[in-house]
């Protein structure tokens, strides 16, 4: 279906030629921006109605008496249906420190969230496959367990800044609603949490997909063979190169999908995508305002080196 849309306004509407730089380039933007944009608005809403009933303290509670490592995974779980870039996790972050709840996994929770996003999974399957997707969201969530756990022993709670000053967002609830006005203030929940996250990731959106589109079109094959499995600093480059940008994993996907059809290694090039969704650099200053430098550095050197590392690895995989 978007393939048929973008072939009919690139090739017949506007005549363009099947075979060109800038062909390529324009048919890949306008398939991705419309498959994407599609895919945002329908997953974001179903995921708003969930997410209309969660908040810190519910959470909290849930957690009451329960294993952190049952916490753990729960907070893994709850990144993946949560916030879809790595600063519109920060509210929610910051939240649950100051619900009380245990470091390991408010940290577990800020590294899942941005880095396993259901709408991402559903649109890399179409890319690297199913395999390659399970195994990225195996090592997404064994980033964040074991990253969680390095935090909390590291004694990060020290380098943390007055969270329990910050005031938490509030949040709609159902209780004592009749069920058809519940149902009005779901669907408005969903619907206002759509709007307002495609308004602040639009533009990243289509900035990654110009990017991807870009490279499809016009970036040399010689040069991607330079970032082959056969090159062991192609990981590390691509984990450093990633921090600066800024982007959530559905905006990078579409430069993803060019980098791998002009044979730019998996692992390198999954990698490269992780790093742009955890350790962003907006992020970090945003991050900045409640912790020290110390708290930032331990956990970009953490999350940094456990991306490069699977990267390595899914390299020698494929």
């Amino acid at each position: 279906m978007f393939e048929s849309l973008a072939d009919w306004l690139v090739f017949d509407l506007l005549e363009m030629p099947m075979q060109g730089h800038l062909s390529d380039t324009l048919h890949f933007f306008v398939m991705d921006i419309v498959k994407i944009f599609f895919m945002l608005a329908l997953i974001i809403y179903f995921m708003g109605l969930l997410r209309f009933h969660i908040s810190p303290e519910k959470v909290r509670d849930y957690l009451q008496g329960k294993s952190k490592f049952f916490a753990q995974l729960m907070a893994i779980a709850l990144g993946g249906v949560t916030p879809f870039c790595s600063c519109s996790s920060i509210p929610l972050f910051l939240g649950f420190l100051r619900a009380g709840i245990p470091l390991s996994v408010v940290f577990t929770f800020l590294i899942a969230s941005p880095m396993i996003n259901e709408i991402a999974v559903i649109i890399l399957i179409g890319v690297v496959g199913w395999k390659a997707t399970l195994m990225f969201v195996t090592a997404g969530a064994i980033i964040a367990f074991f990253g969680g756990i390095l935090m909390e022993k590291m004694g990060v709670e020290k380098y943390i800044l007055n969270y329990e000053a910050i005031k938490n967002a509030k949040t709609m609830s159902m209780e004592n609603l009749p069920i058809d006005n519940a149902w009005k203030k779901m669907h408005q929940y969903a619907t206002t949490e759509a709007k307002k996250i495609i308004a602040e990731i639009w533009k990243w959106v289509f900035l990654g997909v110009g990017i991807g589109a870009l490279f499809h079109g016009f970036f040399p094959l010689q040069w991607a063979e330079t970032l082959n499995s056969d090159n062991l600093f192609a990981v590390p480059m691509a984990v450093i190169v990633g921090v600066p940008l800024y982007s959530d994993e559905v905006g990078v996907i579409p430069l993803v999908e060019a980098m791998l059809l002009k044979g730019v290694a998996v692992g390198t090039t999954l990698a490269f995508m992780m790093s742009i969704a955890a350790i962003s650099l907006p992020e970090l200053l945003i991050l900045k305002k409640v912790m020290h430098w110390r708290a930032l550095a331990l956990f970009t050197g953490i999350v940094a080196v456990s991306i490069t590392l699977v990267g390595l690895l899914f390299n020698l995989i494929f």
